[in-house]
């Protein structure tokens, strides 16, 4: 310490014969003297005390992650739509006894269903005694539909399973993963009989590492082709080649640029690129990389190429969902499967242009921004016009009355029935303290209001 101490004269009259010895009563051990000595001492180094400072002594900026609020809301439009899909599917073969609506969806769910089911007239008819819950006869016949939808959309899915396949080192992923995005996919609950069993030539399922994977049979090159070489064949700059064109080409302000290799950007908002960021990007932007479909195990992870490959893999696994999004947990599924980043989250916000990542809902949720129109989807398969023109039908100001003649009036037995069992719990409450209390010798009559 005293090497980086400058001590003042009043350090000199510390004299060490006038210091106690050890026994005596005002003995104190060298550092008492060192927290003594220091407030007499000035201090030539004071950075050797401190924390060092970035920036020359001044606080770095802070970063921002910047919202996107057309994103953030499709997350909550999502809510309500997945509900009703959700009912209809559990009325649509029969009618359910409003008592056992529990059984299927939940205690906690269920009172949020039977607000739906009030809510909505000219879908869900409420009638009989007891009360069940059936479709109307308009969307009754608007739900037959959705059978005809699926089935157009089998070779789709075929296609874009061989594809998700292909994208894997090994050109297999497990049936526990597979099930996990199924729902994002568009597959069906019964994937494995509609799709894997009619098609053994593309799929089979075999046993590694003790689990179940699901094995491509049959690689196709013409498949090989990202959703990104797509859009850019649609724009006519597929085949340039990257230094074909000597004139000097300047990148926007908004961070796109017209090359083979270049991503579609869209920066958020409040997002002011610098000078330097822009040149940084245009070189990215400009850099060769190789295609998504290639084995990952050919490639350095440190090498820039391939970290720029990464970010295509990612965005070609978001594009074979349907609505082109995926949840953090089951994106970070195919971490192993196709050789996914370590630090994931830090790849999706170092790349905001292209990636929006948000925490509305349950789970946080990745999106690709260029498959967006501010809150509407760009391309839509035929499952998703089936669901826009089945909920359609819950915005209609026109309801036909002659459907619902008989379910308006069991609204207002709905909504007594809905009183009714309200009060029944807050008895089974009440009855449950007064027992738990009597049991513990401690009987405390609860006011009831």
């Amino acid at each position: 310490v005293t090497n980086h101490l400058n001590f003042s004269p009043c350090t000199a009259l510390l004299d060490s014969k006038a210091l106690p010895v050890p026994g005596d009563s005002n003995f104190f051990f060298p550092s008492m003297l060192l927290r003594l000595a220091i407030p007499f001492c000035t201090l030539k180094n004071a950075r050797f005390f401190m924390r060092h400072k970035s920036s020359g002594g001044r606080r770095p900026k802070k970063k921002t992650y910047h919202r996107v609020h057309e994103l953030d809301r499709v997350m909550e439009l999502r809510k309500k739509p997945s509900m009703i899909l959700h009912l209809t599917s559990l009325v649509q073969s029969q009618p359910l006894f409003l008592r056992d609506l529990e059984k299927n969806v939940g205690f906690v769910r269920k009172w949020a269903f039977m607000g739906l089911i009030e809510k909505y007239p000219s879908v869900f008819r409420v009638a009989g005694t007891p009360p069940s819950v059936s479709l109307t006869a308009r969307a009754h016949s608007l739900a037959q539909e959705e059978a005809h939808a699926r089935a157009s959309m089998e070779p789709l899915l075929v296609t874009n399973l061989r594809k998700l396949l292909m994208l894997c080192v090994d050109c297999r992923v497990p049936l526990q993963t597979v099930e996990l995005v199924g729902p994002e996919l568009g597959l069906p609950s019964d994937f494995k009989e509609c799709l894997v069993a009619k098609n053994p030539h593309f799929f089979s399922v075999r046993r590694f590492g003790g689990r179940d994977c699901l094995v491509l049979e049959d690689w196709d090159s013409t498949l090989a082709v990202s959703a990104r070489e797509d859009r850019l064949a649609q724009e006519g700059v597929v085949n340039l080649k990257a230094n074909g064109d000597r004139r000097k080409v300047k990148i926007s302000r908004d961070g796109n640029y017209l090359g083979p290799f270049a991503f579609k950007m869209n920066f958020p908002a409040g997002f002011r690129p610098n000078v330097g960021y822009l040149e940084h990007l245009e070189r990215w932007q400009k850099l060769e990389f190789p295609s998504p479909y290639l084995n990952a195990r050919r490639f350095d992870a440190a090498d820039p190429k391939a970290q720029k490959r990464v970010v295509a893999v990612i965005h070609e696994l978001l594009s074979l969902t349907m609505e082109k999004r995926m949840t953090s947990a089951q994106l970070d599924a195919f971490h192993a499967q196709c050789r996914l980043p370590s630090q994931l989250l830090l790849c999706l916000i170092k790349h905001q242009g292209i990636f929006y990542l948000t925490n509305k809902g349950v789970r946080s949720t990745v999106f690709i921004k260029d498959a967006y129109l501010g809150s509407n989807l760009i391309d839509k398969c035929p499952l998703l016009q089936f669901y826009d023109k089945f909920m359609a039908l819950c915005g209609r100001a026109n309801i036909d009355l002659s459907d619902n003649k008989n379910s308006l009036p069991m609204m207002s037995r709905l909504k007594s029935f809905r009183k009714v069992v309200s009060c029944k719990i807050q008895m089974r409450t009440v009855l449950g303290t007064l027992a738990v209390n009597a049991e513990l010798g401690q009987y405390i009559c609860p006011q009831i209001i």
